[in-house]
């Protein structure tokens, strides 16, 4: 039996480092600020690094480095990339357990960080067709299922596993992305009834439920079936309300590239909670992981052991509110 199975996206990363410019535009009141290339020009790269990503692979690396027997199940294509994911994971001691069909495999270009954030340029490939049909049910022995965002057909799977969780006895995780929280929470009403651990950023929450404060938009969600709702909120830290509320604060540190942060924090998050089913203690554990990745590229390099993030836990406090 695994602990965790996680399903999400697999990709190859390519991460992209070449001089660039910033331009601010005003809309409704509002500055965004954008990456800006000239029209018809030959951009250089200075630097080219390729690794594996999304959702569903992070987070089963992360599962997997802190001591948990992990399994990832997603759609890959019949193309070398595929091949490549796949001994990338049992390299990483996480057994591919999804299923491959004709097309390509996810890939994403990501850009410059710049500001502390990261653009990135995402292929879906056939991470979208993960079908319900096609996974083989007799490997789905296990713990917890973590589900990152699924769009598509993969969507469709989604919700069928969570029904399928639920008769099983098998608790369910879930980190939307804006992709699915802006669909409102009618689109996300049944897989969220079976939902025991909901995790997303504020911006999320927020698309997901309206414009309400961290502490209502942690009650609202809890309302709609999750036991545990955490909601992240970058530098500030993390917000928990599992019937108590609780804060930790983000910490200090260097920021080279934010990709794959989220997602480490979310499945070390819920391995916390395996290990010892304490809201506090996840809330530290995930924040020291989630830390560890934002200071160096890439989604996985730096994810920590358990002995690892447990040596640098001991400084780090949770606050309980009221």
């Amino acid at each position: 039996m695994y602990d965790v199975i996680t399903f999400g996206s697999a990709t190859i990363d390519v991460f992209v480092k070449t001089g660039l410019e910033m331009i601010s535009i005003k809309h409704d009141g509002e500055e965004e600020e954008f990456v800006a290339y000239e029209s018809g020009s030959k951009i250089l790269i200075n630097e080219l690094d390729f690794m594996l990503g999304g959702g569903g692979t992070n987070t089963a690396v992360a599962f997997s480095r802190l001591g948990l027997s992990t399994a990832f199940c997603g759609c890959l294509g019949k193309d070398e990339n595929a091949e490549h994911i796949i001994s990338s994971l049992k390299k990483e001691k996480v057994e591919f357990i999804g299923e491959k069909k004709k097309g390509k495999s996810g890939y994403s270009v990501i850009l410059n960080s710049v500001k502390d954030d990261r653009t990135i340029l995402t292929f879906k490939g056939v991470n979208d067709k993960l079908e319900y049909k096609n996974i083989e049910k007799k490997l789905l022995n296990c713990k917890w299922f973590y589900f990152s965002s699924l769009t598509g057909e993969s969507y469709k799977t989604f919700v069928k596993l969570t029904e399928l969780a639920k008769k099983k006895g098998i608790k369910v995780a879930f980190n939307p992305s804006s992709y699915l929280a802006k669909k409102g929470c009618e689109y996300l009403k049944k897989p969220l009834k079976n939902t025991h651990f909901l995790v997303l950023n504020f911006e999320e929450a927020q698309l997901l439920i309206g414009k309400f404060n961290i502490k209502e938009l942690l009650q609202k969600l809890r309302e709609l079936g999750p036991k545990i709702v955490v909601i992240t909120n970058g530098k500030e830290g993390a917000y928990a309300y599992d019937k108590e509320y609780y804060f930790i604060p983000g910490s200090k540190v260097k920021v080279k590239e934010t990709t794959g942060a989220g997602d480490a924090f979310a499945s070390t998050f819920l391995a916390g909670l395996i290990l010892k089913n304490d809201t506090r203690y996840a809330l530290r554990l995930a924040s020291t992981n989630a830390e560890s990745v934002i200071q160096h590229l890439g989604a996985k390099n730096k994810l920590l052991t358990l002995k690892q993030a447990n040596e640098i836990i001991k400084n780090k406090r949770v606050k309980k509110l009221k």
